[in-house]
């Protein structure tokens, strides 16, 4: 009986990478056939990039903590500047002196064009696709990593 229940826990040990692999690849999928993101998705995404614990619903805790645009809905559609202020927040990258002052989506889109993570001819009010949305987070995560920010 010992043997066969090390057994069992062996094998799913084992299997489990496997599974929680697929869950992401499928979370990466799914952000990246939509056209317009939604703040929940957003959210829920980069607070998992970040490595943030929020005890709960994570849109929530984002508005709480007045990291989302005064006019955010989970189901809304996410704009360029408000998927700045969220990134912006949740890496805790440092802005500028108006983005330190105001803490607004519109600073911080400025200050993610500053520093090129937003490149090209973009509108702070354009929704954002996942692939727009994911490239962002990876430039961030790239950056991070080399301690650019």
């Amino acid at each position: 009986m010992s043997r066969s229940r090390f057994l069992i826990i062996l094998c799913f040990l084992l299997l489990f990478p496997l599974f929680a692999y697929s869950q992401t690849a499928q979370r990466i999928e799914t952000l990246l056939s939509s056209d317009a993101l939604n703040y929940e998705q957003v959210v829920q995404f980069v607070f998992d990039a970040a490595e943030l614990s929020y005890g709960g619903n994570a849109f929530q805790y984002a508005l709480e903590q007045n990291w989302l645009p005064r006019n955010a809905a989970p189901g809304a559609p996410a704009t360029l500047s408000g998927v700045s202020l969220v990134v912006m927040q949740a890496f805790e990258i440092n802005g500028g002196i108006f983005y330190s002052i105001f803490r607004n989506p519109h600073y911080a889109y400025r200050e993610l064009v500053y520093r090129n993570i937003i490149i090209g001819r973009a509108d702070p009010a354009m929704f954002v696709s996942g692939y727009d949305f994911l490239y962002i987070v990876n430039r961030v995560l790239a950056f991070r990593e080399n301690e650019l920010l």
